[in-house]
């Protein structure tokens, strides 16, 4: 199955949780379509496992076989599966270029990392489902540093988190320690997209 590349607001509704992060996708909090504000489906077991992998594989921009393999890997490691997994997804290169604040969204960093525009300890990766080791130094290419989408990504960042630090003047990031899962998304029930793959 292929990136989802419809409608993201209407995705968001049906999800009933905002993938874009700033709410404004949750405008009206009714699924869409013209009977949204009166339905009342009522879901099943298999139902809520699957809306919430949903939630969380769109959240993120991975495909289903992305998805899958990622958790594969999660379950065979110590420790919680759905911890391990929540862990491996926030690894991910195009998603802390996101957490740095170098991009306002996923999509958008996904895009800076594909295009050739960030370093990881001074060697340009182009490959935005890298998986970033502890210490290593995410950065950007110096020809890229005035781009004007950085600039205003840079300019609206609220908030960066404790597992990771940011230089502005040499604008670099350092993934200092794993997040927590208090420190992680807490709109996602992870037991579920377990108990989803445990079938």
């Amino acid at each position: 199955m292929s990136r989802y590349t419809g409608p993201k607001f209407k995705l968001s509704r049906r999800l009933g949780i905002s993938l874009s992060g700033t709410g404004k996708d949750l405008k009206r909090p009714f699924p869409p379509g013209q009977h949204g504000p009166n339905q009342r489906k009522k879901l099943s077991g298999y139902g809520v496992q699957l809306q919430e992998k949903q939630k969380l594989r769109h959240m993120y921009g991975l495909n289903e076989k992305q998805f899958r393999n990622l958790f594969d890997k999660a379950a065979k490691m110590k420790g919680i599966s759905g911890d391990n997994f929540l862990v491996l997804l926030e690894s991910r290169l195009d998603n802390l270029v996101y957490r740095l604040g170098l991009s306002n969204s996923r999509a958008g960093a996904r895009q800076l990392v594909s295009h050739g525009h960030v370093t990881v300890n001074g060697k340009k990766v182009d490959i935005a489902s890298y998986t970033v080791s502890l210490n290593d130094v995410i950065g950007l290419r110096e020809r890229s540093r005035g781009l004007k989408t950085i600039k205003e990504a840079m300019e609206g960042r609220h908030h960066l988190p404790n597992y990771l630090e940011f230089n502005d003047q040499a604008l670099e990031g350092k993934y200092v320690r794993f997040p927590e899962r208090a420190e992680l998304t807490q709109e996602i029930d992870v037991k579920q997209i377990v108990e989803f793959y445990s079938r």
